[in-house]
């Protein structure tokens, strides 16, 4: 047997400068959608943080504190600032438990649910703008690349 033949072929290693590449992409397509979600919030004066807090109140339905930041993955007190926020807005409001006392509840008002379905128009269209540029077989490929790569 001869060393450059037969023996099994290996995999050829990773590369490393093409992987790097590639997170760079995948993190300056990121940031740009930050940079034009920061844009689409700024007439509702909310951040992305707010958004990820209203739209899940908005999905799930009213819940405690502790869940919302569990939901969030945030930290409790973080939770409480974010909510503090969205209440000074008129988007979501406390009120007691009352199955326990001591607990609070948040849900989204009406003024919440409507500021939600503008934002969900304007974003649409910024999306759009972002991955519009993409044909319908690049864009689902990219979902599928997207949703392997996530879980």
């Amino acid at each position: 047997m001869t060393p450059d033949r037969d023996e099994p072929t290996q995999p050829e290693p990773a590369d490393p400068v093409g992987d790097e590449s590639l997170a760079e992409a995948l993190t300056a397509v990121a940031r740009q959608l930050r940079e034009r979600s920061a844009e689409t919030l700024a007439p509702w004066d909310i951040t992305p943080a707010h958004l990820r807090a209203l739209r899940t109140l908005a999905r799930h339905g009213t819940m405690r504190l502790s869940e919302l930041s569990d939901r969030l993955q945030i930290a409790p007190r973080t939770a409480t600032e974010v909510v503090d926020a969205l209440q000074a807005r008129d988007l979501v409001r406390r009120r007691a438990d009352p199955a326990d006392r001591r607990a609070i509840l948040v849900e989204v008002t009406e003024r919440g649910e409507g500021v939600l379905a503008e934002i969900r128009a304007t974003r649409g269209t910024e999306a759009g703008r972002i991955f519009g540029r993409l044909s319908p077989a690049e864009h689902a490929e990219l979902a599928r690349i997207l949703s392997k790569l996530r879980n």
